[in-house]
Formats: C-alpha cells, sequence, structure tokens
C-alpha cells in the first residue's frame, strides 16, 4: 500500500503543481488551447508510439517490449489479442454512460439532478472515468508490461466518448472543434477518425508489425523518447490548472442540500458501484482458466486501473460546449479527484488481492 499511496499522491503533486502555476498565473487560460493542442497532437502520440515500439525503458529500467508485450513474444503482435483492449476500453466507458444516464433519469430528481440539462451533464461525467493522464505514470511505476494494453484499451474509450458520450451531451449534434480557434462543428467520427492519438496507434502498430520500426535511426528514437517523457507531466499539469478554475467556481456559492446530493452520488457511482462492476466482470471472465478471453494480454492490470479512477476532466468542456449545467459537472470533477486520493489506493489494493 506505501508505495502506491506514495506513487499516486506523486501524481497529484504535478496537478497541484499545474494548480499553483494557474493561481500564480504562470500558466494563464491563454495558454490552455495552445497547450492542448501541443498535448493531443504531438505529445501524448509521440508517447504512445514510443511505448508501442519499445524505444523507452520500462519502471524497472528494463528495455520494453513494446507491442510484443501483449501475449506471447513468439505470437504474430497483429493477431486478433490487439482487439481486446480497445473492445474493453469501449464496451466499460459505454456502459458506465448507459448506466449513469438510466440512473440520471430514474432517481435523479430525487438526488438533486432534476432538469434534462444536469441529467445529461452528471451522466457524462460520472460515466467516464480519468483514463489517460492518471493511469499512465501508475501503470509505468507498477504495470509497466501494461503499458501497450492501457494504451490500446484507451482507443476503445476514446470511440465511445465521441460516440456514445456526444449522444448523450448532445442528443446526437455534432461535437465542436476545440483546436480551431473559432470552434466549428465536426462530425464525431472525424474527431476519431483523426485523432492524434489513433493515428499514432494505427501507425506505430503497423511499424512494429511489419518490423519497419528497426529501421528508425537513432537520433529518432532519440527525439521521440525525450518528447514522450514530457506528455504526461504536461498533461497532468495542465489538468490541475483547468481543475483550479473549476474549483473557484465551486467555492463562488455554498454548498446546498442539493449540490450535497450530487456530490455523494457522483462519488457513490464512480468510485464505489463501478469498481464493483468493473472488478467483478473482470474477475468473472478470467475465473481463474488460461483458456479465458483475457489470457494472453495485461487487461486484468488495465481494469483494475481503469476501476480505480475519479471522473474524467475532459466532459466537462464538453458541458461547456453545449450549454448545459456546469455546476453539476464541477461539483462531479471535484468531488470525484478530491476522493480519487483515497480511492484509489483503496481499490488498487482490493483489485490486487480480488484478481491475483
Amino acid at each position: 500500500m506505501l508505495p502506491i499511496i506514495a506513487s499516486v499522491l506523486g501524481v497529484f503533486f504535478i496537478i497541484a503543481t499545474g494548480a499553483v502555476c494557474r493561481h500564480r498565473n504562470w500558466l494563464t487560460r491563454e495558454a490552455d488551447r495552445s497547450l492542448t493542442n501541443l498535448t493531443t497532437r504531438v505529445l501524448l502520440p509521440l508517447y504512445f508510439v514510443d511505448k508501442i515500439l519499445g524505444i523507452g525503458v520500462t519502471g524497472e529500467g528494463v528495455p520494453g517490449d513494446g507491442l510484443n508485450s501483449i501475449g506471447n513474444p513468439d505470437q504474430d503482435p497483429s493477431s486478433f489479442l490487439l482487439f481486446i483492449p480497445p473492445a474493453f476500453g469501449f464496451a466499460a466507458t459505454a456502459g458506465g454512460f448507459a448506466i449513469a444516464y438510466f440512473l440520471a433519469r430514474r432517481i435523479g430528481p430525487h438526488l438533486g439532478i432534476v432538469s434534462d440539462s444536469s441529467q445529461r451533464a452528471f451522466a457524462i461525467c460520472v460515466g467516464i472515468c480519468n483514463y489517460g493522464y492518471i493511469p499512465y505514470p501508475l501503470a509505468q511505476r507498477f504495470y509497466p508490461d501494461a503499458m501497450v494494453d492501457l494504451i490500446l484499451h484507451n482507443v476503445g474509450v476514446e470511440l465511445a466518448l465521441w460516440s456514445i458520450g456526444i449522444m448523450i451531451i448532445s442528443g446526437g449534434q455534432a461535437a465542436p472543434d476545440q483546436s480551431s480557434p473559432t470552434p466549428t462543428s465536426v462530425p464525431a467520427w472525424k474527431r476519431i477518425l483523426f485523432s492524434g492519438p489513433l493515428i499514432a496507434v494505427i501507425v506505430a502498430s503497423s511499424l512494429r508489425a511489419t518490423g519497419v520500426d528497426q529501421w528508425i535511426p537513432s537520433p529518432a528514437t532519440f527525439a521521440i523518447n525525450a518528447i514522450a517523457g514530457s506528455a504526461i507531466p504536461i498533461g497532468l499539469m495542465l489538468s490541475g490548472a483547468i481543475i483550479v478554475d473549476y474549483v473557484g467556481e465551486f467555492l463562488k456559492t455554498p454548498l446546498s442540500r442539493s449540490s450535497i446530493k450530487v456530490i455523494v452520488s457522483a462519488i457513490t457511482f464512480r468510485q464505489v458501484l463501478m469498481p464493483i462492476l468493473m472488478l467483478g466482470i473482470t474477475r468473472f471472465l478470467v475465473d481463474g482458466s488460461d483458456d479465458s478471453i483475457l489470457a494472453g494480454t495485461h487487461m486484468l492490470e488495465v481494469m483494475m486501473l481503469q476501476a480505480a479512477m475519479p471522473a474524467a476532466v475532459f466532459p466537462i468542456v464538453l458541458v461547456k460546449l453545449y450549454d448545459h449545467d456546469t455546476r453539476t459537472a464541477i461539483e462531479v470533477l471535484v468531488s470525484t479527484s478530491i476522493a480519487a486520493i483515497i480511492t484509489i489506493p483503496m481499490w488498487l489494493a482490493i483489485g490486487t488481492w480480488w484478481l491475483f
């Protein structure tokens, strides 16, 4: 537990650093769009390339296996095992959205989630976990062999976000393009198909599967590894800056009884119900058999990490873009992020006991 707690606190210290930078105006709101574009279009894609090709080293200082970490090293890395992590990512996230939306509609009015706007905001925010910036450093520290599975899993999460998630928050309208100085509407499928991380996964997987990666010159691999190393710290600091903005809005008005109900509901759903469901289903699929659907992958570690995560930061941006109840979204984000300091190590410990 102590190494897990220390690593979780280390991640939150990086987030807190971004919050301090925002408070001191060293990281301004005007820089958010530029840093977001830099992270999503350059840093994160190269981080994926680095991990899939095994350019860097694992958390223990051993050269990474990259794509070969999925399944038997003697097995063709282009086998069907590559499709299991994205399928799980899509299913878990789509299921989270569906359950959250159903509960928001059915019992939301009894929990302070009364309007259609607040119900949609609640569903999209609690339905998806923080699938990237927090689990990546934890996986690199404790489960380095699961890094590629985690990256592929998150491709499925992105697919669910830009399909099921957008359907919930917008009723099927096109998603605004955040990268443009003048936001325009683009179909969700274009956001998925032309996203930097997805292109990076496809290109890197193709290079590794065909053996072309062996011909990449060392100056290029050095540059990829060096740039990739900055992706997670910058992403976490940017998240901290964004969260502290919402904390400021959160503190502007005193907590009402309705707000307390929303906070308790968010923590209960995202950090109690969903971990139980995700870990329970994962255990059922494994069932102690070498012939299970998860055999040959590191999806046990991936699902354990995902189950432990708080709500993601990005959905609150979608809530604002579609002019829904930002107060509900802020309450979900802030409350689950604070609770995560305790719940992440708790669920990682429970998951290790339950699955291994």
